[in-house]
């Protein structure tokens, strides 16, 4: 079996079928991570923000179970282990304002959700919402630190993850893709330049946006990905913790997440509207629309002093006329499965469901690729966005 991307449903579905007994292979040409998993907020959702329109909703429906299935292996109750795991926050909040909007927002449909609010009394609240005018709840959705979840699941799995050059160092068979044979890749080590030609009993495609380059030089149609663009917003300084959600109407008006940077400052990650009304605005414009957003939900903040920066991540995911897709994604089409989670906390669904679809009862021995692979380079783990950023704003 061969993986192409080493985010975080490549990694997953790596140490699923490594568990399986199977002989499998992941190949990334960049850094694990790089992009849609780096880039996330690390929030392990289980679907109240898609109730908040009062409807139990098909995307509820599917992320529903997400919450239990990692925090039981966070905890190392289940597989893949994932207890070295760094952790943001065991829950998320959960507040409105006092609009009329906000108040609305939270009486959305509750039933069917396996993670539901508690509303805190005054005394429960975290500092950054002590003074909030409205309700705060805690939501039990974990929120894991990215890099260390590629961390841990890489290490579990080194000798089977190696550094590839897709534009230089990658050649298919001329097989007919559409058929149920095996297909034969070489491969080229980047450092040595020694070639290693890898027959593939199935190739799944777990690269996010790198999928369309991917389909292309296996000659399948790139009719079926989409990319729905988000322009987040980090903030830095001195800030308390927050992690969660401001909704509002049907939507979540702001989401923030706080980490720390390698100077162990505090980071906030603000997404939600905000990052999605930020696609169409310069970075600037961006940050004093968000300090507009959070006087508004966090009037008691002093946004002042602060420094700002942004950055643009393209989610990609299966096309259905640009609007969100309902659940995770994967499609084979003779030896290939073509894979995308839609968000994080997905990524166990996709990994299961690409299992069901290889439908493959022999089993090969799974240390012949890591002996094959000894000698070849190993990616690292991408840097979040706020450590390779250059340019940020103190008083935009």
């Amino acid at each position: 079996m061969v993986i192409f991307g080493g985010g975080a449903a490549g990694l997953w579905t790596l140490d699923e079928l490594h568990r399986a007994g199977f002989s499998v292979v992941l190949l990334e040409a960049g850094d694990l991570g790089a992009g849609q998993t780096i880039a996330s907020q690390g929030i392990i959702h289980g679907g109240l923000k898609y109730t908040l329109s009062g409807l139990f909703s098909p995307s509820a429906k599917a992320i529903a179970e997400m919450p239990l299935v990692w925090r039981r292996c966070l905890a190392g109750e289940a597989e893949p282990d994932l207890s070295h795991t760094r952790l943001r926050a065991q829950f998320c909040h959960l507040w409105r304002t006092s609009s009329l909007k906000s108040r609305l927002a939270m009486i959305g449909a509750r039933a069917g959700l396996r993670v539901a609010p508690v509303k805190l009394m005054e005394s429960e609240r975290p500092e950054a919402l002590a003074k909030c005018d409205g309700m705060v709840a805690r939501l039990d959705e974990q929120v894991i630190e990215p890099a260390s979840f590629l961390y841990d699941l890489f290490e579990q799995h080194r000798a089977r993850v190696i550094r590839i050059d897709i534009r230089n160092g990658l050649e298919f068979d001329g097989g007919a893709t559409n058929g149920e044979g095996a297909r034969i890749i070489r491969l080229i080590n980047p450092d040595t330049g020694d070639p290693l030609d890898v027959q593939a009993g199935a190739i799944v495609l777990a690269a996010g946006a790198g999928n369309f380059e991917l389909r292309e030089a296996l000659g399948l149609s790139n009719d079926s990905m989409q990319r729905r663009p988000l322009h987040m917003v980090l903030m830095r300084g001195a800030l308390p913790v927050l992690n969660g959600h401001c909704v509002y109407g049907s939507a979540t008006r702001v989401t923030i997440t706080t980490t720390r940077d390698f100077s162990d400052r505090v980071i906030w990650q603000i997404g939600g509207q905000v990052a999605e009304k930020g696609v169409t605005m310069e970075p600037k414009a961006l940050v004093q629309y968000a300090k507009r957003e959070l006087k508004a939900v966090l009037p008691h903040l002093a946004c002042d002093g602060h420094d700002w920066a942004t950055y643009r991540v393209d989610r990609a995911e299966p096309a259905i006329g640009g609007t969100r897709p309902d659940e995770s994604f994967a499609k084979r089409e003779g030896s290939v499965i073509t894979a995308w989670p839609t968000k994080l906390a997905l990524v166990p669904q996709l990994a299961a469901k690409i299992i069901s679809l290889l439908n493959v009862t022999k089993k090969t021995n799974a240390t012949l690729v890591a002996t094959s692979l000894r000698q070849w380079p190993r990616p690292t783990v991408a840097l979040p966005p706020w450590e390779t950023i250059t340019t940020w704003f103190t008083d935009p």
